[in-house]
């Protein structure tokens, strides 16, 4: 007999651009369940890939100069290295520009149209780009897109239709003979009484207004929209293709027992898909989950809003597990999570440095102080069974847990027991024991049950932080690392030495990683795509508006001594912006310069205040200086 299989995905990122921090949230929450769920036996298949298809990406590569595949090249690229920075163990990258992926879709379009379900029309109506979405007059929200808040365009184009309400009473009766199938409950609510009730329009599958996609074989105009394109995806990877014979990977894993996705495409994949797949005569889905938003601060990331946080430069400034921990920790079950460089920086020393890094960096370093590093037998004694019990009750809780998906809950079960191994060492106080040559027996007990106690937080965080884990049996020389093996206390054997104690975590100083952060975010933006040569066109140039700013007030920013906040007048408008040149231009000598200001800079927070454009100066290691004039010129005066 084999292992039970389990196929889990993600939703396949757009490569419109390099994701946001949480857009990560999904491939780190979805590595968790797969990892967990390899420890617990099963044969584990995980996918993840890209979406690089539309009108979007079209536009954004004529932008940029370059075709669309060159496009979609370096943003998929720019996103496989994210997941492998951040430590997911995926089992197949699927890129919808994929030539075996591509030909499905066409077969699959084709026998879709063949057996009647799709048919062709025209189209008119509103066109959301960004969200790849049509939406009628009374759809619309003042007149711009419901979902994004963008604007829409008109249009009227020939197109092809899928028969949604064909399906609709057979998906209805699904959704209510499977109560696991929508999760959570709040997700499920939503789709049946805002989408399904009120009936489904037939949907637009095809697009003659741009040719970035899939052809139509049979109608070389037409390229297949994004729908049948993207969602297709989770059976293509694994050799679908509607002409062939089913393969073996198809036969094994097929149906996904849970598509992990944003709860913003919830539609797509619990109403479109569910009808694609009962239209191609296959098993549904076991479940799809739609996971909430991870806002920083108060506000969903936006490049405009200047409140976008990026996996690697938050790896660089914490550690990846740390970043692991925090996304996974800090992400409730059902509502929006929050990120922000205070709040990584406290639970980074809260739950990592002072709880499990300060657990296992005292028990080996007593271990190898009072023992020579040998690991003693157990010795029963007062707060034993209750330290046992936890981590037994430790083991149990967050297999439950994770068996829901429910990650934070999950790390919150592992953090009580730390906690309460922590406590074990205050109430056994075993540097008072190390004094007693009688209470010899004791104490090697005590640091046994310590010992034991962290490996089972070791084996608990494999999911999460796997590095971290693996730092940690190294360090108390673990031998049975298995999930299985919590079914009991005390299968740490002794005789056994301990490894060399070394810091998991440091401790962080608030004000000096602030202080750092602050530093890294001052950087002006770099372009993405990095030209050959550093040279730039007059034309280049022109997009760059300075103009002469007279500054009429300013003050430090609050908690940062190198930063002004300065109120400047540039013409008929004010302008706040952010600096750092408090050491070499206090407040009172700032104002009333006229400087030379960048006004056409997208606006960013520093410190959780807004700068809304730049002021040049020039600096070497020893001074700055501002960018002056040496004759009166109004201020909103062009430079250049």
């Amino acid at each position: 007999m084999g292992k039970e299989k389990f196929y889990i995905t993600t939703a396949i990122a757009y490569t419109s651009r390099k994701p946001h921090i949480g857009n990560t949230f999904e491939i780190v929450f979805t590595d968790a369940i797969a990892r967990f769920k390899k420890q617990m036996g099963y044969d584990v298949f995980f996918l993840t890939g890209t979406d690089e298809h539309g009108q979007k990406i079209q536009e954004e590569a004529e932008k940029a100069g370059i075709t669309p595949k060159q496009y979609v090249d370096n943003v998929a690229g720019e996103i496989r290295k994210i997941w492998d920075l951040m430590g997911a163990d995926y089992d197949k990258f699927i890129r919808t520009t994929d030539d075996y992926h591509e030909k499905s879709v066409q077969h699959i379009f084709k026998k879709l149209y063949d057996q009647g379900d799709i048919y062709k029309s025209e189209y008119e109506g509103w066109y959301c780009v960004p969200c790849e979405s049509f939406f009628t007059e009374t759809q619309l929200v003042d007149g711009c897109c419901p979902d994004c808040g963008r604007p829409v365009k008109k249009t009227k184009e020939e197109a092809y239709f899928f028969k949604m309400s064909k399906y609709q009473d057979a998906l209805m009766k699904h959704i209510e003979e499977n109560p696991e199938f929508i999760q959570p409950e709040s997700r499920k609510k939503e789709m049946v009484n805002n989408f399904l009730k009120p009936g489904l329009q037939d949907l637009c599958v095809s697009r003659t207004s741009f040719t970035w996609g899939v052809p139509v074989e049979f109608d070389p105009g037409h390229v297949i929209y994004v729908w049948v394109d993207a969602l297709s995806n989770y059976i293509n990877a694994l050799g679908y293709d509607p002409e062939k014979e089913p393969s073996e990977l198809m036969k094994k894993y097929w149906p996904a027992d849970v598509h992990i996705i944003g709860k913003d495409i919830l539609r797509f994949h619990t109403i479109y898909w569910p009808i694609f797949l009962m239209a191609l005569d296959l098993p549904l889905p076991k479940q799809v989950f739609g996971h909430p938003w991870l806002l920083s601060g108060n506000d969903k990331m936006s490049k405009s809003k200047g409140n976008v946080m990026y996996a690697d430069d938050l790896a660089e400034l914490f550690g990846v597990e740390a970043i692991r921990y925090y996304l996974l920790k800090e992400m409730p079950y059902a509502q929006d999570g929050t990120i922000t460089y205070e709040n990584i920086i406290s639970r980074y020393n809260a739950d990592l440095a002072n709880t499990i890094g300060n657990l296992v960096n005292r028990t080996v370093s007593m271990v190898t102080k009072y023992f020579d590093g040998v690991i003693q037998s157990e010795f029963a004694g007062d707060f034993d069974d209750e330290l046992r019990a936890t981590a037994v009750s430790a083991a149990i809780n967050v297999t439950a847990k994770m068996n829901e998906y429910k990650t934070s809950d999950a790390l919150e079960e592992i953090m009580i027991l730390a906690r309460r191994s922590n406590k074990y060492i205050d109430e056994t106080m075993p540097w008072a024991l190390a004094k007693d040559e009688a209470q010899k027996a004791r104490l090697g007990g005590v640091l046994y049950n310590l010992i034991e106690s962290i490996r089972f937080i070791a084996v608990l965080l494999q999911p999460f932080m796997p590095e971290t884990a693996k730092s940690i049996f190294e360090q108390i020389n673990a031998k049975d690392t298995a999930w299985e093996s919590l079914d009991a206390f005390g299968k740490t054997k002794a005789g056994e030495k301990v490894g060399t104690a070394t810091p998991l975590f440091q401790r962080l100083d608030e004000a000096k990683k602030m202080e750092e952060i602050e530093a890294s975010l001052a950087k002006p933006e770099v372009a993405e795509e990095k030209e050959p040569e550093n040279l730039i066109s007059i034309e280049d140039f022109a997009k760059v508006e300075i103009k002469v700013g007279k500054v009429l007030e300013s003050t430090y920013v609050e908690g940062a001594d190198k930063l002004l906040v300065s109120k400047i007048k540039v013409g008929n408008e004010i302008k706040q912006i952010v600096s750092g040149i408090a050491k070499f231009y206090p407040p009172e000598e700032f104002v009333g310069k006229s400087v030379a200001v960048v006004t056409n800079l997208k606006p960013v927070k520093l410190r959780g205040v807004l700068s809304e454009g730049m002021i040049l100066a020039a600096s070497d290691k020893k001074n700055l200086s501002l960018l002056t004039l040496d004759k009166e010129i109004a201020d909103g005066t062009s430079i250049g």
